[in-house]
Parts: structure tokens; C-alpha cells; sequence
């Protein structure tokens, strides 16, 4: 077997060869308190602790020669055990897609699952008990030759675990979703492979890896493998007896499954198929038969491989983990200024939570202004309360507290505030006339370095500066709401913003932990142009005559995390009539205002929906007051009319020099409007459903990138 598996390694190594190699060092040890001679594997790609270890094809094949070794050891008596680890806070986070992307046939996508089945495997058929050790970071196939072991230990100090392949747009292929299930049963499998995947790819601590029984013990950081290897003695000798719970296989396991699959149809409504396949693989893991399982495996992995899906995932990730850290257009970084001290206009609720942010990212003096001291008093006090809050979940300790808590501060004067900060924001009410008298007030007392930033969500930066003696130090800083979780930070530059400024602008964004994109000082800039644009025509099919139910469900095909209605009450309807309006005095061709979308302002509600039955349903004041044509489209009708008009802004965007490319457009609509990882964005799609090409004679992306090569 072991000689079959080499081929077929070698075979994929050619096809998609590793971009970093793995290597699988074996080193003999004697076992305290006599437990006998023992192997210890560890993989360790030969760089930096911060880069981290991935099995391609190559990686695999240097695990499975040294399995090789150590298992004529084992058989021949010369140890007594086998346990595998990675080098320091990185244990391994799973498989190299670097070259899954160039795979154009569907046997060579089975390989791949069936080449780390293979090897993996071989762990739990030794002749000896087989260990592992989580030091650090594992996921994806990290995890899963975890799994293959007869035990295992995990680090206090572990601070990511997680199976994340859904996420991708793959499933746990590589034992992942038979084994989980039948280690810790098929409800916290769900909660592992499907509910944690969806919900963003939440991470699991070590902690948590133990109270669900993935490992059988924790041990703290410091001298994680050296604790390890002392229980790992007692198990050898018997006086550690490791006791798992009986799994329920009976109705139990069916709820769990049935469970995935609502959470499954609430994330991604059908459209994406990566949870559907898991959800199949764990639910016929019910009958304990693991190669069933391995199989089913790498039949869905195939599948999936030679779908959009994946692709467009892949696309997606690499667009948040590499080219969000080299924003296009950034001007060099040396420019940029250092920021000692932070003010902010505002103490609204806006306003606070930036200040929040900027004390926690930078630890540097931050205050803010208001009209009357009511306000700011108010602000100041949600910066405590916030803090307070941090302190009680044990996130910041009882110093650290009280010295963000000295930080900031709150005054009416903005000479006394201003005057020795090197960053202003100003978050006040949205109209262009007041923030130009509140930049001309800032101007005249801040010092001639400071930037001035504004975070406005539609209006002109370059307008906004346009009547200030140096409009060259003003640039747009727009942040989504909620502050603290959506990462993108739209950066406006105006037409006279210096790229000092601009350099600044980017440094603080990197200290602050922010996605930042370049964007052109052009009408509600990224996000909301083309969420305006998308529901608008959501809105426009209402007003002429379609039900709101089905210009809801027409959408749900792209499997968005809420329905535009539901978004647009999040938003806040009053927000939407503004920007929409603002789009409207500039496109008045393509966007429009909706009387009835005004009404509901006028009316003062919050929403379309309400939620008295425990799930949104049409307000019956909202109904009485749509007015509606006699125009009803279908939902295919509907789809096909918000597609293309997405299509036909995100042209008119990159035309215009909105931003650099159509990636920057997919990585701010995920990172700032959550949009799907499986759809890669926007454009993608756009581009897979034929949508792009039939509204603007061409594709956004070549094809092979987030798709399929020819």
C-alpha cells in the first residue's frame, strides 16, 4: 500500500506541486517512568514560526515515508508508541490549495483526497498506539490526522482549531466528516464541521477542543510536549485510562443531521452545496463503517473541486488574506506620519464606537466633541461601558482598563481638544453643509499636519475639503457598521489628497486591524453604490407590482447572509432613502427613490417586517401603506433583473477608475457587507451565471480565476 501511495503522491506532485514543503522529521525518545522507546514525528516546514504548515502532495508523500519508518519499528518491537506534533504554535492548518485551482480533470481532483486518506490512515494501523499532539494552530487536514490517531493532547495556549472546509466551499475530506462524528457524536460534529464553517469560520481555543472530547487531555503551553509525553507514558503503562461517552446512534444522530441542514438552508439557502455533502458523509457515518465514509469523502471532494464553488471560495480567501494586505494604489509607507493623538467629532453612537476602536488598536489619547456636554459625557461613558465589558469577559485585565479608560476623554472646546492631535474623524449628521462648517472649525484649530478624515458613506470628499485652506490633508475613512466586526475600511482619496495623507490614512488603517481598499471619490463610493444599485431593483419591482415575497425569495439563490429587506432594516430604512437619493442626483438615469420606501420613512418605521410569530412577516402598516403597479414578475424574472443591473454598475465602476480591479470590488463586499466566501465576492458569479458577459460583452474575471480553467 505504501509503495501505491508513493505513486499516486508523486503523480499528484506533478500535476500541482507544493508551494511550500512539509517536512516530517522522525526522532526516537525513551518515555519517562520507563514506559519504553518511542517515535515522535514532527512536521515542520523549515520557515518562520508565523508561517504556517500545509500538506500538498509532496508534504504527504515526506509523512508517508516516514510512517514508512516507523512503521517497521513498531513492528518489529522497537517501539512502543508513535505520536506527531508541529513545531512551535503551528501544528499543521491543513491541505495546500495553491495548485487545486489548476486541476482541470475530475480523476486528478480524486486523487487528492484519496493520496491523504491513504496516508493518514496508515497512522491508525500501526502496530502501536498512535499520538497526537496539538501545540498550535490545526485546521482542515491538520485536524483530521489528528484524528486518525488513538489519542490525543491539546495545548491551553492552541489558539485556532477548526474544520473550515465548508467555508471554502469543500468538505473535512480527509477523514473530517466520518470520524468526527463518531469520536464526539453527530450533534457536536455539526457544531464543528457545519455551524462553526458558516458562522464565518469561527475558531475553536484549546479549551474548547477538550470540553468537546476531541482530545482526551489538555496541558498548559509552556511545557505542552513535555506534559504530554508523561501522560502519553502513563497511557502506554496502563495507569491512565482514557474513557470516551457512548455515542448515541439511535434518533439523536438523525436530530443532528437535521439540525446542520437548518442552519445549512438559514446561511446559504440551498445555493452553495459544500454543507449539503458534509452533512450526507456525516449522516450516513451513523453506521460506523469508516471506509464508506472515506470514500464518500473523496467523491465530494472531487465534486466539489470540479465546481464553482470551491473556486470561487479559494478566490475569495486569497482575496482577504493577501491582496487585502497590499492594498492596490496604497502610496508608499514611509510617507505616512505618526499618530500620537486621535480626535473625534461626534459622540454618537458612530462617533463612540470609532473611538473605541482607535483606543483599543493604537492606545493613544482619543477625544471627543459635541454640541453640548450631555452628548459627549454620553460618549465618553459608552467608551467605559465598553471597556467595562471587555474587562468582565477577561479579554483586557484590571490595568489595562483604567489606563483606555485615562485615554479618553471628552470636551465642548475643540481648541482645547484638537490642538495637538495628529488624526481628526469626524461622524456627524450627513449633510454636506454641515460637515464642511465642522472641517472649516477643525481647520482652524488643529495643527498644520493633522489629517482630517471623514466618515461619510456617500457624500463627496473632495467637495467636503473643497472650501478648507489645505484640502489637501482631507481624506474619506468610511467604516461599516458594526464597527468593531465588519473589517473594511473604504479609503477615499479626494482630488487634492497628498499622498501623505493618503500614506497616514493606510497606517492607521493596518494599526486599527482594517481591510482597506483605495477607492475614488465617486457617489457612495464601493459597498453602497452597488447594494443601492441591487436594491433598488429590488425595491423597483415592488413599487411596479411584484409581491414582496417573492422579490425577497428571487435573491435567495446567491445564498447572501440576509434577504434585502432584512438588510435594508439593519441598514436602517432612513439610511437607505438618503444614500439612494444621493445616487439618485447623480445617476438619476439607473437609481431611483422609492415612494414607497419614502413612506415607510415618513411613517417612521424601522422596518418591513415584524417578528411577533418568531419570524419576519410583512407589517401590516407597512402593507397598508405600499402602493404598488400591476407589474408582477416571477422569480426568475427578478433575479435576472438585479443581476443585470449589479452587472451593469460594476462596469460602469471599474470604467470609471472606482477602484484599481474587479477583485477590489469582491473583497470589499465581503469584508464590508458579508458577502458569501462561496460566491468569491460578487463578480464571480456574475461571471459563472453568463450575467457579465451579457451585459457588458466580456467576463470580470479571465476565466480560470474563481472558476474552472478551459
Amino acid at each position: 500500500m505504501s509503495t501505491t501511495t508513493a505513486e499516486l503522491l508523486k503523480g499528484a506532485a506533478e500535476l500541482f506541486p507544493d508551494e511550500v514543503v512539509t517536512q516530517a522529521h522522525v526522532r526516537h525518545l525513551d518515555l519517562p517512568k520507563g514506559a519504553g522507546r518511542f517515535a515522535l514525528i514532527t512536521l515542520d516546514n523549515g520557515l518562520d514560526h508565523t508561517k504556517p504548515t500545509t500538506f500538498g502532495p509532496q508534504s504527504l508523500a515526506n509523512l508517508n515515508a516516514a510512517i514508512d519508518q516507523v512503521e517497521k519499528e513498531a513492528a518489529d518491537g522497537e517501539i512502543l508508541g508513535v505520536g506527531i506534533t508541529g513545531k512551535p504554535f503551528i501544528f499543521a492548518v491543513g491541505a495546500d490549495l495553491k495548485g487545486v485551482e489548476l486541476l482541470k480533470e475530475h480523476k486528478d481532483a480524486l486523487a487528492i483526497g484519496k493520496g491523504g486518506h491513504d496516508v493518514f490512515k496508515r497512522l491508525s494501523a500501526l502496530a502501536v498506539p498512535t499520538f497526537a499532539y496539538y501545540n498550535g494552530a490545526a485546521m482542515g487536514g491538520g485536524v483530521e490526522v489528528g484524528l486518525h490517531c488513538s489519542y490525543r493532547t491539546v495545548s491551553k495556549a492552541l489558539p485556532a482549531f477548526s474544520l473550515p472546509e465548508v467555508f471554502l466551499g469543500l468538505v473535512p475530506g480527509w477523514g473530517g466528516c466520518t470520524l468526527l462524528p463518531n469520536l464526539i457524536g453527530a450533534d457536536r460534529a455539526v457544531s464543528v464541521i457545519i455551524e462553526n464553517s458558516l458562522n464565518q469560520n469561527k475558531q475553536l481555543k484549546g479549551q474548547q477542543v477538550f470540553e468537546l472530547g476531541i482530545a482526551d487531555a489538555i496541558f498548559e503551553g509552556a511545557d505542552f510536549l513535555e506534559q504530554s509525553l508523561l501522560w502519553t507514558a502513563d497511557v502506554l503503562k496502563g495507569d491512565v485510562e482514557v474513557v470516551r461517552p457512548v455515542i448515541d446512534r439511535g434518533d439523536a444522530w438523525d436530530q443532528a443531521v437535521a439540525r446542520g441542514k437548518f442552519i445549512a438552508d438559514g446561511k446559504v439557502h440551498g445555493a452553495a452545496p459544500a454543507a449539503y455533502r458534509a452533512l450526507d458523509i456525516i449522516a450516513a457515518a451513523k453506521n460506523g463503517d469508516l471506509q464508506q465514509g472515506y470514500d464518500a469523502e473523496d467523491k465530494a471532494l472531487a465534486d466539489l473541486i470540479m465546481g464553482g464553488e470551491l473556486r470561487a471560495g479559494i478566490y475569495a480567501f486569497n482575496l482577504v488574506q493577501k491582496r487585502a494586505k497590499r492594498p492596490a494604489g496604497a502610496p508608499d509607507k514611509s510617507l505616512a506620519r505618526p499618530v500620537t493623538k486621535v480626535g473625534v467629532v461626534g459622540a454618537g453612537l458612530m462617533a463612540s464606537q470609532l473611538a473605541l476602536l482607535f483606543l483599543r488598536r493604537l492606545e493613544v489619547p482619543v477625544v471627543l466633541t459635541d454640541i453640548d456636554q450631555e452628548r459627549v459625557d454620553k460618549g465618553v461613558g459608552y467608551v467605559h461601558a465598553e471597556i467595562d465589558k471587555l474587562l468582565g469577559k477577561g479579554r483586557i485585565n484590571q490595568d489595562k482598563a483604567n489606563r483606555l479608560k485615562a485615554l479618553v476623554s471628552g470636551v465642548l472646546d475643540k481648541a482645547e481638544g484638537f490642538s495637538d492631535a495628529d488624526f481628526i474623524i469626524e461622524a456627524v449628521f450627513e449633510e454636506i453643509g454641515v460637515k464642511q462648517q465642522v472641517f472649516a472649525e477643525v481647520e482652524a484649530v488643529a495643527p498644520a499636519h493633522a489629517i482630517l478624515a471623514t466618515n461619510t458613506s456617500s457624500l463627496s470628499v473632495t467637495e467636503m475639503a473643497s472650501k478648507l485652506q489645505h484640502p489637501e490633508r482631507v481624506v474619506g475613512f468610511h467604516f461599516f457598521n458594526p464597527v468593531a466586526v465588519l473589517p473594511l475600511l473604504e479609503i477615499v482619496r479626494g482630488e487634492k489628497t497628498d499622498d501623505a495623507s493618503l500614506a497616514t490614512a493606510f497606517g492607521v488603517a493596518k494599526k486599527l486591524k482594517k481591510t482597506a481598499v483605495l477607492v475614488k471619490d465617486a457617489p457612495a463610493f464601493v459597498v453602497n453604490r452597488i447594494l443601492t444599485r441591487f436594491m433598488g431593483e429590488i425595491q423597483n419591482v415592488i413599487d411596479e407590482g411584484t409581491p414582496v415575497e417573492v422579490a425577497e425569495k428571487a435573491v435567495e439563490p446567491l445564498g447572501l447572509p440576509m434577504s434585502p429587506l432584512v438588510l435594508l432594516e439593519l441598514v436602517g430604512p432612513a439610511i437607505g432613502l438618503h444614500v439612494s437619493e444621493t445616487l439618485n442626483r447623480a445617476f438619476p438615469d439607473r437609481f431611483t427613490v422609492s415612494p414607497n420606501l419614502k413612506a415607510v420613512v415618513e411613517a417612521g418605521k424601522r422596518g418591513f417586517y415584524v417578528y411577533d410569530s418568531g419570524k419576519p412577516e410583512l407589517d401590516p402598516e407597512v402593507a397598508a401603506l405600499l402602493k404598488q403597479g400591476d407589474t408582477v414578475l416571477t422569480e426568475e424574472q427578478v433575479r435576472a433583473r438585479v443581476l443585470e443591473a449589479v452587472a451593469q454598475e460594476i462596469g460602469l465602476m471599474l470604467d470609471e477608475g472606482v477602484v484599481a480591479e474587479a477583485q477590489d470590488i469582491d473583497l470589499c463586499l465581503i469584508t464590508g457587507a458579508g458577502w458569501p466566501f462561496h460566491l468569491g465576492g460578487i463578480t464571480p458569479y456574475l461571471d459563472r451565471e453568463g450575467v457579465s458577459e451579457r451585459v457588458n460583452g466580456k467576463r470580470f474575471l479571465e476565466a480560470g480565476v474563481a472558476s474552472v480553467p478551459a
